[in-house]
């Protein structure tokens, strides 16, 4: 875990707090995650990076709740740290101090 002390990096992560920043900052947030999609209306609708997508459809995030889903595979998840957990295919605690490391607020608790 790059930049941490080792007296923090067992703290407690506030996950709602990072989840609130970066929903706050959604459509910024799933661009930099799932960059080449494209937004309708309240969905982000993109490719699956961890499958070869052809086409834009299945994969889809709600910007103003931060559920996704990819319809083709079942897997989806009810906050944005689960997305960038699932993309970068990282843990939901290293994954929450990265988006928060990236939108300048405290993971911790």
């Amino acid at each position: 875990m790059i930049g941490e002390s080792s007296a923090v990096r067992f703290g407690r992560i506030d996950f709602g707090r990072v989840n609130r920043a970066a929903l706050a900052n959604a459509v910024a947030v799933v661009r930099g995650l799932l960059p080449g999609g494209r937004l309708e209306g309240n969905e982000y609708v993109a490719r699956n990076p961890l499958r070869p997508d052809r086409r834009l459809g299945s994969f889809k995030v709600n910007v103003a709740t931060g559920r996704w889903a990819d319809f083709a595979t079942g897997d989806g998840g009810g906050d944005l740290v689960s997305l960038a957990a699932f993309v970068s295919g990282l843990p939901q605690r290293t994954a929450a101090i990265r988006l928060a490391e990236v939108m300048g607020v405290s993971p911790w608790a």
